[in-house]
């Protein structure tokens, strides 16, 4: 099969002559229609997460995909041959105390390939493939209504929504979101359907555009400063929630200083150094603040919120590319050449 391989740090080549991969029991064949390029595979990329992501070279990445049943492994009774499927990057190993109340993206067992945990793409072969083999746990059925372009920003989407949940909102609620990238553009989406009676939106350049053409309010951080802003915006008192989707130190600050006394602060993103946070207010003002991470059982709600009409998955996609020219793909997704915001590579 074709596939985009990763052969070391910073260097990777198309091939044409990858074996299809065998499934074992409880695995589904799928053969790959669309996938999303996410900020991760950039890190995979360059080596910045080895050997967590990948354990070894050489190695397929990319977790964010749809496509087509194949072939059903023994033990699988929910999917057949021909079923049109979205992917989830994450499976655990289900036996673990995480696992059995739901949090297997918090497997205690992550890593571990005997135990049965995968995360495709990051630990387990990945979608930049003509063929990807997952466990079926992993897969959620697509209606014919949605595309396969849209359909690959599921996980996306999942990812966006258990970021939106982790912030408790209450219908009503006044929620600032920090960095409308490729998630952010769906969390805020997120924090609207799940109640929120008001969604500032704080970044800049077209993605923040793309946020008031939707119907939100912005900031753009390049004209106001967001804290001022934020405190004359809400009276001095600031949001109920915060959710920080920009993975920088800045940004976690700023959403700390902005939060309302009792308020809480959800973390998405991943920071590349420690910050230096004020504890004291954490305690004095009896703020929360939690992380983030992946889209547990996520999958099936985003795409009822997306059959409902309250997602708009459609106005991400800004370019799509054959898989063998996936380092154009790769270059545009990293630069934000000509607005892009989420990509899309075709096997």
């Amino acid at each position: 099969m074709k596939a985009v391989v990763c052969i070391e740090p910073n260097r990777y080549e198309f091939r044409t002559d990858i074996p299809i991969p065998e499934i074992g029991k409880g695995e589904v064949l799928c053969k790959v229609s669309s996938v999303a390029i996410c900020g991760t595979d950039l890190g995979i990329i360059s080596g910045k997460f080895y050997p967590m992501w990948p354990p070894e070279w050489p190695f397929i990445i990319g977790h964010e995909w749809s496509g087509i049943v194949e072939k059903i492994g023994l033990g699988v009774t929910g999917f057949k041959v021909g079923d049109r499927v979205a992917g989830s990057s994450a499976v655990g190993c289900s036996q673990c105390r995480n696992c059995m109340i739901g949090r297997y993206n918090l497997c205690l067992n992550y890593g571990n390939k005997d135990s049965g945990h995968r995360q495709y793409g990051m630990t387990a072969q990945g979608a930049y493939a003509e063929y990807i083999n997952v466990n079926a746990r992993s897969l959620v059925k697509i209606p014919k209504e949605i595309n396969f372009e849209e359909a690959a920003l599921l996980d996306t989407a999942g990812i966006a929504l258990h970021i939106a949940k982790r912030g408790e909102i209450s219908a009503g609620d006044t929620v600032v979101v920090i960095g409308p990238g490729a998630v952010g553009s769906i969390v805020y989406q997120c924090a609207r359907a799940l109640g929120a009676g008001r969604v500032i939106v704080i970044g800049r350049g077209h993605r923040l555009q793309k946020a008031k053409e939707l119907g939100y309010e912005v900031i753009n951080y390049e004209k106001h400063n967001p804290v001022d802003a934020i405190k004359i915006g809400t009276e001095g008192i600031g949001p109920d929630v915060v959710l920080e989707c920009a993975g920088t130190v800045v940004a976690i600050r700023q959403a700390i200083e902005i939060i309302k006394k009792g308020g809480r602060v959800v973390i998405g993103g991943i920071p590349s150094e420690e910050a230096n946070l004020p504890l004291n207010r954490f305690v004095l003002d009896e703020i929360d603040v939690v992380g983030s991470r992946a889209a547990p059982n996520a999958l099936p709600e985003v795409l009822s919120l997306y059959n409902s009409g309250v997602l708009q998955l459609n106005t991400l996609i800004t370019h799509k590319f054959n898989m063998s020219d996936f380092s154009e793909a790769i270059k545009t997704f990293e630069e934000k050449l000509d607005g892009a915001l989420k990509v899309i590579v075709e096997p």
